[in-house]
């Protein structure tokens, strides 16, 4: 197994400060919420919701927490999130995807222009940098859960694209429409799992220096700190 290197691969090996294990919950509360209020509170009938409660507890949230947020879709049964997608391009051109979890479109949109453009960068249209990535299911896994080779042996039985390895996690490419067929054969092998999600890979990366690559970092992390911000996707290389 090959390994590929994006964004969220380096930022998955980051120390988690309290700070940061706060804005982790909160992302993840936000979208276990947003999954019940759209599809069933029970986590075995909605597979976004039974993801996203995976995903808190592989964030080691606490189940009070999970709880409050699913109770959320109700209580808060008249507001109204949107999934917004933004693309544009940050410090050296890079090609950047930003997807947000919103309940004021217009002040997100105020946001993440000012980040892009306080960083050298700017928002473009829709298309601008998404032509640059290609839409596929990634499930993530905790390497102490499964051997490489048994995975594999999985993988190629359940029809998944790839399945790739990290110094802590391996990490499976489906079709998109197929990721959480998938991840729902895999659940007879596998108890824990990290994320399950649709990202964007580029079909390209780009290459730059250690200096270059540390102020995009620092542009990555702001945008990520934005309350609103869900998922950040780069074509930069961060591979050493």
């Amino acid at each position: 197994m090959a390994g590929h290197s994006h964004w969220a691969g380096i930022k998955h090996k980051k120390e988690r400060a309290d700070k940061q294990r706060s804005k982790i919950f909160s992302k993840i509360s936000r979208e276990i919420t947003v999954a019940a209020k759209l599809g069933d509170r029970d986590p075995e009938m909605n597979a976004r919701l039974r993801s996203a409660i995976q995903a808190a507890r592989s964030a080691n949230m606490p189940k009070e927490n999970i709880e409050r947020a699913v109770d959320k879709s109700e209580i808060n049964a008249n507001s109204s999130f949107e999934n917004i997608r933004y693309e544009g391009f940050g410090p050296f051109k890079i090609a950047v995807i930003v997807e947000t979890l919103t309940d004021n479109k217009n002040r997100t949109a105020s946001s993440i222009r000012t980040i892009f453009n306080k960083n050298g960068g700017g928002i473009g249209s829709q298309g601008s940098a998404s032509h640059n990535f290609h839409q596929l299911g990634v499930i993530k896994i905790n390497k102490k859960e499964i051997e490489e080779d048994d995975l594999l042996e999985l993988v190629i039985d359940y029809g998944a694209n790839e399945c790739f390895s990290f110094d802590e996690f391996h990490e499976i490419h489906t079709n998109k429409n197929e990721v959480y067929n998938i991840k729902k054969k895999l659940e007879n092998k596998i108890t824990n799992f990290i994320s399950t999600d649709i990202e964007w890979i580029p079909f390209n990366y780009i290459e730059l220096s250690k200096e270059q690559k540390e102020i995009i970092v620092n542009f990555l992390e702001t945008l990520e700190d934005n309350d609103d911000v869900q998922k950040v996707y780069t074509n930069v290389n961060f591979k050493e």
